[in-house]
């Protein structure tokens, strides 16, 4: 009779409580670049890594990292390199229920090659909780930034200021640990 009271107990508290994940998470993602992206990639693909702390049952916060490669296009004749970010953010989640997720990542995304200064990065995102260790998600990454052009055609020298937002729609999956 014991065990059975404890086995009661047990499913209780997985099925009806939901606490704020705490710990590591690790995932991959594929994405399309879309925005001023999407003029230069054609498919990205990439992982994250966020170790949430909980601050109560449905929010949590913490740092988030990972890498970003998108595969460079033909645009208008020119042939783009690839891409690649490594964002540095901190990482808020908010727990609906036991099943849903929604945050959003807000940090500066660290531009890897070359010509690429990075910018202000920014991650709304959803997930779908399979069970306590994995996460389906969705989000939009995004890479603001805006730097001063000058070229000079011969005979005078142009100067504009130009705004670039870098996105990709993704998915992707998170492993707790």
């Amino acid at each position: 009779m014991k065990k059975v009271f404890l086995s009661v107990i047990a499913v209780l508290a997985l099925t009806l409580g939901m606490n704020a994940q705490e710990g590591i998470s690790v995932g991959p993602f594929i994405g399309l670049p879309v925005s001023d992206g999407g003029d230069v990639a054609t498919f990205s693909a990439g992982f994250d890594v966020t170790y949430q702390f909980a601050i109560n049952e449905k929010f949590s916060v913490g740092p988030a990292t990972g890498y970003s490669h998108s595969f460079g296009d033909t645009y208008y004749g020119l042939d783009y390199d690839d891409t690649q970010f490594i964002p540095i953010a901190g990482a808020g989640r908010f727990y609906i229920n036991e099943m849903f997720t929604v945050g959003l990542d807000l940090g500066y995304a660290l531009g890897i090659n070359d010509g690429n200064d990075g910018g202000f990065y920014y991650r709304p995102m959803f997930g779908y909780n399979i069970n306590d260790m994995i996460q389906l998600n969705a989000s939009y990454r995004g890479v603001r930034s805006s730097y001063d052009n000058v070229y000079y055609n011969g005979s005078n020298v142009y100067r504009s200021s130009v705004d670039w937002n870098y996105g990709i729609l993704s998915v992707g999956a998170m492993f707790s640990f």
